[in-house]
C-alpha cells in the first residue's frame, strides 16, 4: 500500500491535477489519497478534498464497500483482475444523485502487485437519477445496465438494436443515443414501421419523383435522405414487409437508394438505430425476417427493461411524468397510491403508467393523487386477486428461496439477480 506522501503518488497527483476529467487516487483499502481540481469542482469542495475518506462513503454514503451493498465494485474487481474496470454508478454530488461512468485503473509495483488505483469519473448526461421534465430517468439496476450500454454505444457508429416490450421508452433511448453521438447536431429522423404497406413504406423511406404514381403531384424527399448527417431511427423494424427488407438491407449497407419513379441514385450518410418488441432472431430462423438484415442491424443490441423489472423507479417516474404533464403545478402521489401501483404488473409499461397518471391527476383537486383516483383494475390492497398468476408465482418463488437458501440476505439477492434493496422491496410488497 502506498501512502499519500510517497514520491510516486505525489508525482501522479501532480500529473492528474491538470487533467480535465475528475480523478482520484485510492489505496487498496478504499481510502482516497488524492483528488484533482476537476474532481473537487464537480464532486466535492474546491477547498477541501476528501483525503482519508473511504470512496464508498463519499460517493454512495455507504458504510461498507459497494460490493457489500448490492453494487458492482470496480476496485474489488480490479484488485483481483489487475486490469482496468469500468462500471456505471449513482454518486451523491452537490447537485444530488447522478449517474457516473467510473473507470478504475490499477497501479502495479515492480513485482506485479496492485498498490493503488486511479479512478476517473465522467458524469452521464444521457440519463438522470433525479426527476426531470425530459429524457431518461431511473436508478434501478436493470435501468443502469441499459444506460451503461447506451453510454458505450453512443459515441460509436455501430448500428444499435433496441429490444424491449412496447411502452418501455425505445424512442427516448434512441434520442439519447443520438444526443450522445458525434452526430448530435444533425437530424434525428424517426420512421414508424408499423402499419405501412410495401408501397407506402418505400415512398416514405426513399421519397418519390413527381408523377411517380397517382397523387404524386410534386417531388418528395424520403426520410432516408432527410437523415443525412444525422441518425435514422427505424421504430418497430420487425413490421417491415418482407419484400421491402432486401431494399432496406441495400440502403443500410451502401447508404444508396433510388426514389420511387427515379433513375438517379441518392446517397445518404446516417447512423442507424432500430427498435422492436418482436423476437427478430427467432423470426429470422422461421424465415419471417431476413437473417442477413437481422445481423446487419444488431451490431450492438441493448435490452430495455420492463417496468416490472424496475419497480423501484416508480416514485421517480411518477414525479417526472407528472412534471411533464403539469409543470410546477403537478400533483403528488400519496404513499398509499404508490403502494398500489407497486403491485400492478404494468403490461403497458411506462406508457401505461403515463396514461394512469394523466387520468388520475384530473381527480387530484387538492394536489394529491390518492388510491381512489386510480383505475378500477388497480385493485385495493385487501383484494388478493390483484396479484394475478404472476404475483402468486413470484410470492411462491420468493417464499421458497427464503426457506431453502443457505446464506445472507445479500447473497440471496445476488442469487436471484437483483440488488438487496430490490429484494427487500419485493418481500415487503408481497407481505413476506
Amino acid at each position: 500500500m502506498l501512502a499519500a506522501s510517497h514520491p510516486a503518488i505525489i508525482a501522479l497527483v501532480s500529473y492528474l491535477e491538470h487533467d480535465v476529467l475528475p480523478s482520484i487516487v485510492l489505496d487498496t483499502d478504499y481510502n482516497i489519497l488524492a483528488a484533482n481540481a476537476a474532481y473537487r469542482r464537480q464532486f466535492g469542495n474546491e477547498e477541501h478534498a476528501p483525503i482519508g475518506d473511504k470512496c464508498h462513503r463519499v460517493s454512495h454514503h455507504y458504510a461498507v464497500p459497494c460490493d457489500q451493498a448490492g453494487e458492482h465494485c470496480p476496485l474489488r474487481k480490479s484488485l483481483d483482475s489487475k486490469v482496468p474496470e469500468r462500471v456505471l454508478h449513482i454518486h451523491h454530488t452537490p447537485r444530488g444523485p447522478e449517474h457516473v461512468d467510473v473507470e478504475l485503473r490499477p497501479i502495479l509495483d515492480d513485482e506485479g502487485r496492485v498498490v493503488a488505483f486511479v479512478e476517473r469519473l465522467t458524469s452521464v448526461t444521457l440519463a438522470s437519477a433525479q426527476p426531470q421534465q425530459q429524457g431518461l430517468v431511473g436508478r434501478a439496476p436493470s435501468f443502469k445496465s441499459a444506460v451503461s450500454s447506451l453510454q458505450r454505444a453512443a459515441p460509436a457508429q455501430i448500428p444499435v438494436l433496441l429490444q424491449g416490450e412496447s411502452g418501455t421508452g425505445k424512442e427516448l433511448f434512441a434520442r439519447a443515443l443520438h444526443l450522445g453521438s458525434p452526430r448530435a447536431n444533425g437530424p434525428l429522423v424517426v420512421v414508424d414501421c408499423t402499419g405501412l404497406t410495401e408501397s407506402l413504406f418505400e415512398s416514405e423511406l426513399f421519397g418519390y419523383e413527381k408523377g411517380a404514381f397517382t397523387g404524386a403531384i410534386q417531388r418528395k424527399i424520403g426520410l432516408a435522405e432527410a437523415a443525412h448527417g444525422g441518425t435514422l431511427f427505424l421504430d418497430e423494424i420487425g413490421e417491415v414487409p418482407l419484400a421491402m427488407q432486401v431494399k432496406l438491407l441495400r440502403l443500410i449497407e451502401s447508404g444508396s437508394f433510388r426514389p420511387v419513379g427515379s433513375t438517379r441514385t441518392v446517397h445518404s450518410d446516417f447512423r442507424l438505430i432500430s427498435a422492436t418488441h418482436k423476437p427478430l432472431k427467432e423470426m429470422a430462423v422461421e424465415g419471417t425476417f431476413r437473417e442477413d438484415l437481422y445481423y446487419r442491424i444488431s451490431g450492438f443490441p441493448i435490452r430495455l427493461p420492463s417496468l416490472r423489472e424496475r419497480v423501484e423507479d416508480l416514485p421517480l417516474l411518477c414525479e417526472s411524468l407528472l412534471q411533464r404533464m403539469a409543470g410546477k403545478h403537478a400533483p403528488k402521489v400519496t404513499a398509499e397510491a404508490l403502494e398500489r401501483l407497486n403491485l400492478h404488473t404494468f403490461p403497458g409499461n411506462i406508457r401505461e403508467l403515463r396514461n394512469i397518471l394523466e387520468r388520475a391527476r384530473l381527480f387530484a383537486d387538492d394536489g394529491f393523487i390518492r388510491p381512489e383516483h386510480l383505475p378500477e383494475d388497480i385493485h385495493p390492497l385487501s383484494d388478493q386477486s390483484h396479484f394475478g398468476r404472476r404475483g402468486r408465482n413470484e410470492m411462491a418463488e420468493l417464499a421458497h428461496a427464503l426457506e431453502t437458501f443457505k446464506g445472507s440476505r445479500n447473497e440471496l439477492a445476488a442469487h436471484l439477480g437483483m440488488s438487496e434493496r430490490t429484494l427487500y422491496r419485493r418481500l415487503k410488497s408481497l407481505g413476506l
